[in-house]
């Protein structure tokens, strides 16, 4: 596994498989935004929303490569405000099926706290869907229950479903 920063230039070529990823994930039932079926097209508009962001000083974004295929993804958000230039946001955490209990999603978050920390952020954020696998393994890594937002997210039954509010504090370094 290897676990490489994308900006602009990289992601061009890796935009096929990753449009994938989030189409497969968002299919599984994944609360990152969006709900099933997803199109291509929305996909990739996405995907090239991300790459512009990525161009700037307040996102990155990872890939996790398994045997030089897209695996998994996350993306690590800084605040840009003054108030809150100590603080930044884990978003969109995905990991393919066929790549999963593998330690990739502890990999990617791993790699996105030190970044963190190497650039002086030592509040990190995140909210996933309440009762998730992904709430264990957030909790397996050392991060906190801030609290529940009840009917946050609409999952592809149509229902609402709570959203959990989580944080993790890192040393100043």
């Amino acid at each position: 596994m290897k676990i490489q920063q994308l900006d602009a230039k990289s992601l061009k070529p890796l935009l096929p498989p990753m449009v994938a990823l989030l189409q497969e994930v968002v299919d599984g039932g994944a609360s990152v935004g969006f709900l099933p079926p997803l199109s291509a097209q929305e996909a990739e508009a996405y995907w090239l929303e991300v790459s512009k962001a990525s161009q700037g000083a307040h996102k990155r974004l990872w890939v996790a490569l398994e045997s030089g295929q897209v695996a998994g993804t996350l993306q690590l958000n800084l605040e840009a405000r003054a108030n809150g230039l100590h603080r930044a946001e884990i978003a969109k955490l995905m990991v393919g099926s066929a790549h999963r209990r593998k330690g990739l999603a502890t990999a990617l978050m791993r790699t996105a706290e030190l970044e963190a920390g190497r650039l002086g952020r030592t509040t990190l954020v995140l909210d996933t869907l309440e009762g998730h696998e992904a709430e264990r393994l957030y909790l397996s890594l050392g991060w906190q229950r801030a609290g529940v937002i009840p009917q946050y997210a609409r999952g592809q039954d149509g229902q609402l479903h709570g959203t959990v509010v989580m944080y993790k504090l890192l040393a100043p370094h």
